[in-house]
């Protein structure tokens, strides 16, 4: 029997977490590469830099990552951290600049800290990154041999940030649950994979007590219990299911039809991720015939003002239009392990059935 690891993102969670910085990251060294966002750096930089200077850490260079992650974007600046001597890799910002600084840091062989200055994705505790074309059409997940070594998650910066990347962070976190149940659906799971599908469930309930009143706090920019939760459930509870289950079951039809829809020009610019996910996950629900469990989703999703139809994200529902997005659908990697087969004829039923629930 083979040896089997799994390693885990540890985490800090509050309204100064930076605070334990010099504790947790000094014994990987003193010198860091850190690489974000331009707006994300300028929210978390007066909170870090000082703390910083105080226990004599080397900031070598704030660069900042790029318009996407990309394999140009990670190859260039891990050279340049590389010849810095950097010890350790900041991660600062959302999702595509965190995914940028983890492929660094794995091409480097460095120890990997995350600072998200939103709540969108579980990419500050995942062992993954999504990384697009220079084109920025999608290219490939970039698996990791582990996940960050810990997460500084500042509910100071994440309350100030636009309300919308929360909302969308909720979309995504309700999908872990929807794809990976069904994915998992009829296998017999090792520990691990049952482990993760059972913490799944804190990706969604959690979210039905939670969620609103998040969106609320979020708006006023309160710090709430509410709001803490729910960026729990995003970074936190997500992270940990991708860890610990097998990759099949990380994703289906919500994502695979994500992947897709982004080919469309300028839908990307205009559906943020966690939105589309979430309004894919209705689809997948129709296709599974679950339209009662879409309709409270739906009522939910309508409720935190997520787009939970096609016409709402400026796309025509004709399947003329759509043949080529269907078809990229069933290609997608998160639908090489369902528990049965789907067409593309299922899943534009889906998205009839989606748009007039």
């Amino acid at each position: 029997m083979e040896n089997a690891s799994t390693y885990f993102c540890n985490y800090t969670i509050g309204e100064n977490p930076y605070a334990e910085v010099p504790k947790v990251c000094s014994v990987c060294g003193s010198k860091i590469f850190l690489i974000g966002g331009t707006k994300a750096m300028a929210a978390a930089l007066p909170r870090l830099k000082p703390i910083l200077q105080e226990h004599d850490f080397q900031l070598l260079a704030c660069e900042v990552y790029g318009q996407d992650c990309t394999y140009t974007n990670i190859r260039s600046l891990g050279a340049k951290a590389k010849a810095l001597g950097a010890e350790m890799i900041f991660g600062v910002g959302g999702g595509k600049a965190i995914d940028t600084a983890k492929g660094v840091a794995e091409d480097l062989q460095l120890p990997v800290f995350t600072f998200p200055t939103i709540a969108s994705t579980c990419a500050p505790t995942s062992a993954l990154s999504v990384v697009y074309k220079d084109d920025f059409s999608f290219d490939s997940f970039y698996f990791l041999q582990r996940p960050p070594r810990h997460c500084f998650i500042d509910l100071h910066i994440i309350t100030n940030a636009p309300e919308a990347y929360l909302r969308a962070g909720i979309g995504d976190t309700i999908a872990k649950f929807f794809e990976c149940h069904f994915s998992a659906r009829g296998d017999k799971l090792a520990h691990s994979s049952g482990l993760g599908k059972f913490i799944s469930n804190m990706c969604y309930y959690p979210l039905l007590d939670h969620g609103v009143g998040a969106m609320s706090d979020a708006h006023a920019c309160r710090i709430s219990d509410d709001l803490k939760e729910a960026v729990l459930a995003i970074v936190v509870s997500t992270g940990l299911v991708s860890l610990l289950v097998e990759d099949c079951y990380n994703g289906a039809v919500a994502h695979s039809l994500y992947y897709a829809l982004v080919n469309i020009p300028g839908f990307e610019e205009n559906n943020l991720h966690g939105n589309v996910v979430a309004y894919g996950v209705l689809v997948q629900l129709a296709i599974d015939d679950k339209l009662e469990e879409a309709r409270t989703l739906k009522k939910f999703l309508q409720q935190l003002e997520i787009r939970t139809t096609l016409k709402e994200m400026g796309v025509p529902l004709d399947k003329e239009f759509l043949a080529e997005i269907l078809e990229e659908t069933l290609k997608g990697p998160d639908m090489e392990h369902i528990p049965y087969q789907i067409t593309t004829d299922m899943v534009y039923r889906g998205l009839l059935a989606a748009e007039n629930l």
